[in-house]
């Protein structure tokens, strides 16, 4: 990830009549004159963006805005002037000049705030060697060919892929069938070199999943000619080469944009980030993922900034993430690669208090040292959580997947789980979705300044979402509790139902329902009835355990919800209940055993022992309330005593009895 900067207005106010200096940010005063209104968002927002602010009832206000046409003009109408780009989050435009006189007349506008510079002139002769510290790849190929599948996985990941999803139990959703299908991810970085023509995007570019691009630099659609630092970490997520390299979301759709000037490290990079966030909001994308950083590193004598400015409140970065959080996206962000370097701390906009800063470790969890510290310049924990960044698998400019280190790939690797995980949970907005990852990570009880909340679990994350989405209710009718509920599954899965009565010392499981046909997750509604005749007046209590993974060593369940209902003196009465057999000695070649019960029983065991106390038969059956008779085979017993035992649905003895072989 390159190095990192920030600007601060009261640090950073250089004197416009230094030579060197020919960009500038020229601040609003206010929004007046505009065309646009907050009661006609369609002009400004796409539906989509529209459509994420009613979900989570995100207010639309004079941020959204626009920058007033007219205040653009003008200042672009001021002679030697270029315009660069536009923020209506910043209520600002970036400009060129090395003209003294146009920043006096731009100072003059009445709607002008201020000018401030930003940067110096570009140097397009060749590009600067220091960006991105300690990153990219290594060229060392991980991997020389396709592996064979190696579980039963969706995908087949190979061993790499495998080894960095697993980290976090993120194949989980895959199976489940949550890739990334109708989400959308807005990459910032530096350019995406050759991403048409690389083997990891084959099914992104065949499938027509990237939905726009646009470069803030050179202000044009093409983003495919310069860096290839965002191609490797779009890699990350949207790669789809079986048995070698799968990426976190390979089914997501993207947008592309540069923010990054490779030519030169200047504050003026911090306003295309916030142009590509706000361009990305309008768009509707559900989520940012930017391994870019500021702070320290500048051209042109610039000073680093100091590390108390770092607040999440300061820098244009971290103001433009906070807000893309605020309009309902999810932000994550490369904490940095300073760990090793005297500057040593996070950077800008990974300070921003809902912006998810992460930190590289291994694909097994250790820690790199290059890893920027927390915590934030105003003391907040800092990296929020890590993923892999230590030999993360990348693609390559030559067409290889290789390895490479930095928090720039342990970003996306993170943002494409957290956008699947989101994917499964719509109904819940971005925030939640964060609180999930934090509370399901390995450190949430004990963070500290290296991986904060530390390595999410995503099948944790899931469970816990699952919990509080889902929901129970029941009654009673007719002597029979009915119980509903309501989660989200796939065919895979299966409930468990539990029940405690008066005198129990714990639940009982009295039943199983198994989901529904359906292999991509889904909202399904279920019901199961059990009788509660014979069971004592007063509170009876009920609660339902999902597993959600059934398999032998992935084995995984949650308590999804309980209720409590209350059985009634009608059902409480008690009638006969007995077991008898008959004829007794045996004299044919089975023995008739007749059980009675006042109330039906959905699933009854009977087992029958020897005199030395071994089972010799077992069976299970149901009945409705009154008699049934049944048969137990017995024409190769040995001659002697037999001991039969009836149990109920719940485990509880209906009747026991004997039987004499003769």
């Amino acid at each position: 990830m390159k190095k990192i900067f920030f600007f601060v207005l009261s640090f950073f106010l250089l004197n416009a009549a230094m030579a060197q200096f020919t960009r500038y940010v020229v601040r609003f005063k206010n929004k007046g004159g505009t065309p646009h209104t907050i009661a006609t968002p369609s002009t400004y927002l796409s539906q989509r963006a529209i459509d994420r602010r009613v979900k989570y009832n995100i207010a639309i206000d004079s941020t959204d805005l626009p920058v007033t046409p007219s205040y653009i003009s003008q200042v672009s109408a001021v002679s030697n002037v270029t315009l660069l780009n536009v923020s209506k989050w910043l209520n600002a435009v970036t400009i060129q000049t090395s003209d003294a006189n146009a920043i006096t007349a731009i100072n003059n506008l009445p709607f002008v705030s201020s000018t401030n510079t930003v940067a110096a002139k570009e140097n397009n002769a060749g590009k600067l060697s220091g960006k991105f510290d300690g990153e990219i790849n290594h060229g060392q190929l991980f991997i020389a060919g396709k592996t064979e599948q190696l579980n039963g996985d969706y995908y087949n990941y190979g061993t790499g892929s495998l080894n960095e999803i697993h980290l976090h139990n993120g194949e989980f959703l895959h199976n489940i069938g949550l890739r990334g299908q109708g989400m959308q991810i807005a990459m910032l970085d530096n350019g995406f070199n050759n991403y048409t023509t690389l083997k990891s995007f084959d099914s992104m570019n065949a499938n027509g999943q990237v939905l726009g691009t646009w470069d803030f630099v050179a202000r044009e659609q093409n983003v495919a000619n310069d860096g290839s630092h965002g191609m490797s970490c779009l890699s990350t997520i949207a790669a789809n080469i079986p048995g070698q390299f799968i990426g976190k979301a390979p089914k997501a759709s993207f947008w592309l944009y540069q923010t990054e000037d490779n030519a030169s490290e200047y504050p003026i990079e911090e306003f295309n980030w916030a142009c590509g966030a706000e361009k990305a909001d309008s768009a509707g994308t559900d989520v940012i993922s930017s391994s870019l950083g500021y702070g320290y590193g500048f051209d042109g004598g610039l000073p680093d900034y100091p590390y108390s400015t770092l607040d999440g409140n300061t820098t244009m970065a971290a103001k433009a993430a906070d807000l893309a959080a605020k309009k309902g996206i999810m932000v994550f962000v490369a904490a940095g690669n300073a760990g090793n370097l005297a500057w040593r701390n996070i950077i800008t906009p990974a300070d921003g208090d809902s912006v998810i800063a992460v930190g590289a470790v291994t694909n097994t969890g250790v820690i790199g040292s290059f890893s920027s510290y927390g915590p934030s310049g105003d003391g907040q924990i800092k990296p929020d959580l890590a993923s892999v960044g230590v030999a993360a698998m990348v693609q390559s400019t030559g067409n290889t997947i290789v390895t490479g280190n930095g928090t720039s790939y342990a970003c996306p690797n993170l943002a494409g789980l957290g956008t699947i995980l989101w994917q499964g949970f719509p109904e819940y907005n971005n925030m939640k979705i964060l609180d999930a990852l934090k509370k399901s990570a390995d450190k949430y009880n004990n963070p500290d300044n290296r991986t904060g909340y530390g390595i999410p679990n995503l099948k944790l994350a899931f469970a816990k979402l699952l919990a509080d989405y889902s929901a129970a209710s029941g009654n009673i009718a007719n002597c029979n509790a009915v119980i509903n509920w309501t989660s989200k599954d796939v065919q895979t899965m299966k409930y468990e139902i539990e029940q405690k009565v008066n005198g129990d010392t714990g639940y009982r499981k009295i039943g199983t329902v198994y989901a529904q046909q359906g292999l991509v997750l889904s909202n399904r509604n279920y019901q199961y009835t059990a009788s509660v005749s014979g069971i004592s007046q007063g509170a009876i209590y009920y609660r339902i355990k999902q597993v959600i993974d059934t398999t032998t060593t992935g084995y995984y369940a949650i308590y999804i919800d309980s209720i409590q209902l209350t059985v009634p003196d009608l059902c409480s009465v008690t009638g006969k209940t007995g077991v008898t057999v008959q004829p007794n000695p045996v004299l044919g070649s089975s023995i008739n055993v007749a059980i009675e019960t006042p109330n039906a029983i959905n699933n009854f065991s009977v087992a029958l022992f020897d005199s030395r106390g071994s089972q010799v038969f077992s069976m299970k059956d149901s009945k409705a309330a009154g008699k049934k008779n049944i048969t137990i085979p017995a024409e190769r017993l040995l001659a002697g005593k037999y001991y039969i035992r009836i149990l109920d649905d719940a485990g509880k003895i209906i009747g026991t009895g004997e039987a004499i072989k003769l």
